[in-house]
């Protein structure tokens, strides 16, 4: 019997039921071997020799593995069709040598769908290990190992509170910071546009703009200022005007092609707000359930037996109207065929979303935009009217255009329209009926709700401050017929997930296995914070680029880091030896490392600190110099660094001045200068701004009291409206409670390091709102303290029941310290982050119990298993069970 291995537990269960009981299929779960992070693993000065290491949860599968080759003469790798299968295939096989002595066979099949048909004819064509495809894993893997095994430790020599750096994350996380630098350094300009409200001689209306005045095109930046703007309102106004031309052309939209991995994240994240991690994640469970073909893909072709089921799905649901005469081909962009495969497609274009059976919300929604996407991209196309009517006076000084569009035919937009990343749609405004010559009369009345709210002219300008949209100014003659609306241009818009994984793809900076990842690493890293579904450069972020830039630039260039990826393209298409790229690239590397090795800290600080300057030292309201020291006016401001790690902004005076504030406050707001409350028992009551943060302090520093009380601002509490009362509320703390019944002993609230707290003697309990802290009275702080002395199992409640587990017991999903976390009798298996407890189904939770019981198979023996004769007996099951054996089902 064939010993089949795949990656996945879900993936062996799928593929053991198309495949029967004359195959015996066992899970590796991933890579089962990879690089020790110790130096050496690496060496370039032998031949970039690697050493490779096996997982020590990864010793129970092989050891699953092995056994089962001891009865079967055959071993099957059938890992993911990719250069990230292709490896974990040949790390199996390196991994199995010995149990593959005797003249086993060996040999390698790929399916692009985990349907029976692709999984029967793949079994048909087996093959052997792709070399080039190895070899291409191999220099991408050790490239990653040498930049971030060497140069890490150059970011934590040189710049304390790094972390570390990556070959291709460290050229995204600068995609973010070059862009958050262009809002920052874009000074708006102003210009208006100037409309009025038309209409017919029938006495329909319609809506049209100004686009020459004084017989010359008008351009965007010809009325920049509301003076400008009132002219021509004047002149619009004062003017007859009539219809010198009517021109309507028939359109059509095409549909957009099928999925590949970057076009599915970029979707994902506009309609459904999953970022690239989570909808990864949710494609892979479609993927191993046989719904969709493989998920990490950059074509977009599609089989021609797929195309005609779409075609046939298409003719049933929606009718032979919306069937193009002949299928529609898309070329396939990727720049390495060997690793280009099918686009992302359901397996089966007759199951509808509405058909689907799966339990998980967010996988319902991803198979429906894929399927719905795949549909569209075989439909008719779209056909519509626009039609444009020219407006102007008899002498030719004012002319105005109104445009309208109509809908003829849906076609595919009858099912699917791609999201956008601005705001700015298509104009679908139909027009009444015109015909050229007639009179175009101006309507006296207001033609939106912006006009009935503009009463004077007189209206003063506003402001519009760098980066942020400004409300439209308006400008209207006395009958408010014609209005002149006020425009900012607009700075370039922060990164979504999406449109930085579209940024990264037009740039050839990773590839689609890489995406998620990248873009999850530079957030775990917390160089990057998600605000509002948008990327922001957290100031460590700032700092490591800033440093790379200096110090490594052409190892962040995108240029560099795009020809890179091309060379692994072509070590994988065969053309190029991995060994020639590697050594090429550390000959030029070590230089470049070795350039590092006398720079001092102050050396490297200053050169940041002049590089960041307009982002630290903003322009000061009232024109004096950023850098001076606003406690003692003497002292310049510059960057330093904390013991602790990380970097703040510090007067030049210290010790003498002890002023400080961090790089920069939350969400690019001003940092909260220091400022006098009040005072308190002849005290003064003052909140500053240190290191780690705003805080608040009674009374000045002397040499008698070098360090004054203070507290810290909480966590939630905006520092702009601390007051006295305030100050004083977190001055007095710890606050007194009252004495335990139990023992007299007082309990006392306050704020700690890890957040509000009730505290007994030595025993902590935490609160879950540090306003509580000032309210909580002595039967709620008795509770919370008895809650965390039986570690909170008296008030545990399942957060989700999920039924009975096979082997019997009841699975539930639990509320932990550390998030939620599914149970069956002693293992207690964590949730990963993209799955949340309301969507856990059963299947998915059995997985993650198999997973656990694999890595600790003491705890996965049940209570009835110490009856049996032997440890030996009692394991058994669980390692079964965890590689998705033909027995454990």
């Amino acid at each position: 019997m064939p010993v089949v291995v795949v990656e996945s537990p879900a993936k062996a269960k799928t593929i053991e039921k198309y495949l029967g009981g004359d195959y015996r299929v066992l899970a590796s779960f991933g890579h089962v071997r990879d690089l020790p992070p110790k130096d050496g693993s690496v060496d370039p000065e032998q031949d970039f020799a690697m050493k490779w290491e096996v997982a020590s949860d990864s010793k129970k599968h092989l050891k699953a593995i092995r056994d089962a080759l001891k009865e079967d003469d055959s071993l099957i790798l059938a890992t993911d069709p990719d250069r990230e299968g292709e490896a974990i295939s040949w790390h199996l096989l390196e991994a199995l040598q010995t149990s593959l002595k005797g003249g086993k066979d060996v040999s390698r099949v790929t399916f692009n769908a985990i349907t029976k048909a692709a999984i029967t004819e793949a079994m048909k064509q087996p093959r052997e290990i792709d070399q080039a495809l190895v070899d291409a894993y191999l220099a991408r893997r050790a490239l990653d190992y040498l930049v971030g095994f060497n140069l890490s430790p150059v970011l934590w020599r040189k710049l304390p509170g790094a972390k570390s750096a990556g070959r291709v994350q460290s050229v995204c996380l600068r995609l973010i910071v070059d862009r958050e630098m262009e809002i920052e350094a874009f000074k708006a300009r102003e210009y208006w546009s100037v409309h009025a409200r038309l209409a017919t001689p029938a006495g329909a209306e319609y809506d049209a703009q100004l686009v020459s005045l004084a017989g010359s095109k008008l351009e965007r930046f010809d009325l920049p200022d509301a003076e400008k703007a009132a002219m021509a309102v004047s002149a619009v106004a004062s003017r007859d005007l009539s219809v010198t031309g009517v021109t309507a052309k028939p359109a059509s939209r095409n549909p957009w092609p099928p999925f590949m991995t970057s076009t599915l994240q970029q979707e994902a994240s506009r309609k459904l707000g999953l970022g690239a991690k989570a909808c990864m994640s949710a494609a892979q469970r479609l993927y191993e359930a046989g719904l969709i073909t493989y998920m990490r893909t950059d074509g977009i072709d599609m089989a021609p037996e797929a195309v005609m089921a779409a075609r046939d799905a298409i003719k049933a649901k929606f009718g032979e109207k919306y069937l193009p005469k002949s299928p529609r081909m898309y070329k396939n962009k990727a720049k390495n065929a060997q690793e280009a495969h099918e686009c992302i497609r359901p397996t089966d274009m007759m199951l509808s979303p509405d058909k689907l059976k799966v339990s998980a919300e967010d996988q319902r929604k991803l198979y429906d935009l894929i399927w719905k996407r795949t549909i569209a991209s075989q439909m008719e196309a779209a056909r519509m009217e626009r039609t444009t009517v020219e407006i102007a006076s008899p002498d030719g000084q004012v002319g105005l255009r109104a445009t309208g569009q109509v809908m003829l035919f849906d076609g595919f937009l009858k099912v699917y329209d791609q999201g956008r990343d601005d705001d700015e749609g298509e104009d679908s405004a139909r027009l009444p009926a015109i015909a050229e010559g007639e009179v175009a009369k101006l309507v006296a009345k207001a033609f939106d709700p912006e006009f009935a709210r503009a009463k004077e002219k007189t209206d003063p300008v506003p402001e519009a401050p760098a980066g942020q949209r400004a409300a439209p100014g308006l400008l209207t003659d006395e009958a408010a017929s014609t209005a002149a609306r006020q425009h900012f241009t607009q700075p370039p818009p922060r990164y979504t997930e999406a449109t930085l994984v579209k940024r990264m793809e037009e740039l050839g900076i990773g590839r689609p296995s890489t995406y998620a990842s990248i873009v999850t690493t530079i957030q775990d890293r917390e160089y990057v914070r998600k605000d509002k579904n948008r990327l922001i450069p957290e100031d460590k972020g700032r700092l490591v680029t800033t440093f790379l830039v200096k110090y490594f630039p052409r190892y962040v260039s995108y240029d560099f880091t795009a020809d890179m990826e091309n060379e692994l393209d072509e070590i994988s298409a065969g053309d190029r030896m991995w060994r020639d790229v590697l050594g090429r690239f550390w000959k030029d590397f070590t230089k470049a490392l070795e350039g590092t090795s006398d720079l001092r800290i102050g050396e490297v600080l200053e050169a940041i600190d002049d590089a960041l300057a307009p982002h630290l030292y903003p322009p000061r309201a009232d024109g004096g110099d950023p850098r001076e020291c606003p406690l003692c006016g003497a002292g310049r401001l510059n960057l330093k660094t904390a013991r602790s790690g990380g970097a703040f902004i510090g007067c030049s005076n210290y010790p003498e001045c002890r002023y400080t504030r961090p790089l920069s406050a939350p969400d690019g707001e001003e940092p909260v200068g220091d400022r006098m409350l009040g005072h308190d028992g002849g005290d003064e009551i003052s909140l500053k701004t240190g290191r780690f943060g705003p805080y608040v302090q009674r009374g000045k520093a002397t040499e008698e009291v070098p360090k004054p009380p203070r507290a810290s601002i909480p966590k939630g509490w905006d520092p702009a409206a601390i007051d006295l009362e305030k100050a004083l509320q977190l001055l007095s703390l710890p606050r007194p409670v009252g004495p335990h019944p139990d023992d007299g002993e007082l309990i006392e609230a306050g704020i700690g390091r890890y957040g509000p707290y009730v505290k007994h003697g030595r025993k902590y309990a935490n609160l879950p709102e540090v306003d509580e802290v000032f309210t909580i009275g002595m039967n709620r702080a008795v509770e919370v303290l008895a809650a965390k002395q039986t570690r909170g199992r008296v008030a545990a409640a399942p957060l989700k029941e999920l039924g009975d587990h096979p082997d019997g017991g009841s699975i539930q999903v639990m509320s932990g310290r550390y998030g939620p976390y599914v149970k069956w009798e002693k293992i207690n298996a964590t949730l990963p982050r993209d799955l949340s407890p309301e969507d856990i189904s059963k299947e998915q939770a059995l997985e993650l119990i198999a997973a656990k019981a694999a890595k600790s198979p003491r705890k996965a023996t049940r209570k009835t298993a110490g009856k049996s004769t032997g440890k030996t007996a009692a394991k058994k099951p669980a390692a079964k069970k965890a590689t998705g054996s033909k027995t454990a089902g």
